[in-house]
């Protein structure tokens, strides 16, 4: 899995490509937000397939533009849904981009993109669990077991998803 930064290009394409990429990940956050909830997740849930976008800019552009990504993710959500989500997104947001980064570093590529995206699931509930916690207090870490019941399989279906589009990003970044 070779996420490395393009040497050629420049700032411009660098920063149009971030923009590109933040984008995506508020159109698939504001598409995960239309849908119904589906039977059996907890209260809440997101598949998060607007992790997407920051899982590969965590490897493709490194740590800042990914997190910033995730900085705009949490901002659409404060917008869109209040501040609650902004919190909740941000922590969740912060804490998966930058596991997602570790693991992406050149010598600690032990998972691939199922790894990467189960990894990036589980790193984002606990920051949202902290939150909770830290919200509504000790009571919400009961929520931990249906977080990990359901962050693995939509860290393997994000996972998935990136190795599908990862040609067609690596496309579209590397493009002259």
């Amino acid at each position: 899995m070779p996420l490395r930064d393009n040497p050629q290009g420049g700032a411009a394409r660098r920063a149009a490509f971030c923009g590109m990429l933040g984008a995506l990940a508020l159109a698939l956050s504001a598409l995960e937000g239309a849908l119904p909830p589906l039977p059996a997740l907890p209260p809440g849930a997101k598949l998060g397939l607007s992790n997407l976008a920051t899982m590969y800019a965590a490897g493709a552009l490194g740590l800042g533009p990914a997190l910033l990504l995730a900085l705009a993710k949490a901002l659409f959500a404060g917008m869109t849904r209040g501040a609650v989500a902004f919190a909740m997104s941000l922590s969740g947001g912060a804490l998966s981009t930058l596991a997602m980064w570790i693991l992406l570093r050149p010598r600690r590529r032990p998972f691939g993109f199922l790894g990467l995206g189960v990894c990036g699931a589980l790193a984002h509930n606990a920051g949202q669990l902290c939150t909770a916690v830290f919200l509504a207090g000790p009571a919400a870490a009961g929520y931990a077991p249906w977080l990990l019941l359901f962050g693995v399989p939509s860290g393997i279906l994000t996972g998935l998803l990136l190795r599908a589009l990862y040609p067609l990003l690596e496309k579209l970044r590397t493009r002259p």
